[in-house]
Order: structure tokens, then C-alpha cells, then sequence
């Protein structure tokens, strides 16, 4: 009879590649987040503008305010973690 080693094995599963790949995914989507922390406006497309129902007027776009850009959600992520921590140290 064969003894078995009491060793763990060495062998990837799907599972634990797609885990790894995941975690480096979020990872350099937080750093994006870091270094970039404004995207461009859906709802405007980043022009800041809105036309009128009929084509002919411009307005301010009422979500981001004219700019054009709104904070990304993993920035809204960060900041509220910031926040959070800030508030346990005081």
C-alpha cells in the first residue's frame, strides 16, 4: 500500500486563478481611481452641455454642473474610507 504525502499540492484550480486575476483587476482599477479620479459625464458625454427637446438651445448639464466630469466611483470609495479613518482618529 502507498503512503500519501501530507504535503499540499502544487496545482492551480480555475477557482484560485480567477480569484488572483480579480484581486490584480481591482487592484489597478484603485489605482486609476488614485490617478484619475474624474471621468468624463454619461449623460453629456464630457461636453458639459445639453441641447433643448427641439435642438436649437445649449444648457448646463444639471449632473455634472458644466464640466464636463464627475468623481468615478472608486474615487467615492476612497474618499469615504479616507473619511472614515480621519474620523477614527481624531
Amino acid at each position: 500500500m502507498a503512503t500519501l504525502a501530507a504535503t499540499a499540492t502544487r496545482d492551480l484550480s480555475l477557482s484560485g486563478l480567477l480569484f488572483v486575476f480579480l484581486v490584480i483587476v481591482t487592484f489597478c482599477y484603485g489605482v486609476g481611481c488614485w490617478i484619475w479620479p474624474f471621468g468624463a459625464c454619461r449623460k453629456c458625454k464630457g461636453s458639459g452641455k445639453r441641447r433643448s427637446p427641439f435642438g436649437r438651445a445649449f444648457g448646463l448639464c444639471r449632473r455634472c454642473g458644466g464640466d464636463g466630469r464627475r468623481l468615478r466611483i472608486g474615487r467615492r470609495i476612497i474618499n469615504s474610507l479616507r473619511e472614515l479613518h480621519d474620523k477614527g482618529t481624531r
